[in-house]
């Protein structure tokens, strides 16, 4: 069916249509090997945009936002960046593993020892030891006493 009927039948305009298409939330056009001048939808076409318009009235998101979804769902790039920047608002939990190397760099200090540098600290410097420890990567003065 042409585009003017398939908006019908999905309480829209033939314009909305065209801008999922260019969004890229239309299926593609099977026939590449002949130029198409105008789209025609089938059934499984009316059912993909049936869902999108379904997804868009549930979470209250327009038809751009649902596409950059499927993006960040699609590129593992564009996920990770989505990812992190949810890490920092405090929308994305930060993974285990962080929580274990934090557990790691904390025993470390309270032994005394210095955890391995991290690329990402100012000047590279240690940070400065609280009040009544030793400074980081030095070993605590020994008493001469064994611990039993």
């Amino acid at each position: 069916m042409r585009i003017t009927e398939a908006a019908q039948r999905l309480g829209t305009s033939p314009r909305m249509l065209r801008y999922r298409d260019l969004l890229g939330l239309l299926p593609p056009v099977r026939d590449r090997a002949r130029v198409v001048r105008h789209r025609h939808f089938g059934d499984a076409d009316l059912a993909t945009v049936s869902l999108e318009l379904e997804i868009e009235q549930r979470y209250d998101i327009s038809p751009a936002a649902l596409a950059f979804g499927l993006r960040a769902v699609a590129e593992p790039g564009v996920r990770a960046e989505v990812a992190e920047l949810g890490r920092r608002i405090g929308r994305i939990p930060s993974p285990p593993a962080r929580a274990l190397e934090f557990e790691k760099e904390r025993a470390l200090r309270l032994l005394g020892l210095s955890p391995p540098r991290q690329p990402g600290r100012a000047g590279g410097q240690p940070r400065a030891a609280a009040p009544g420890l030793p400074a980081a990567g030095r070993r605590p003065a020994h008493s001469g006493r064994r611990m039993a």
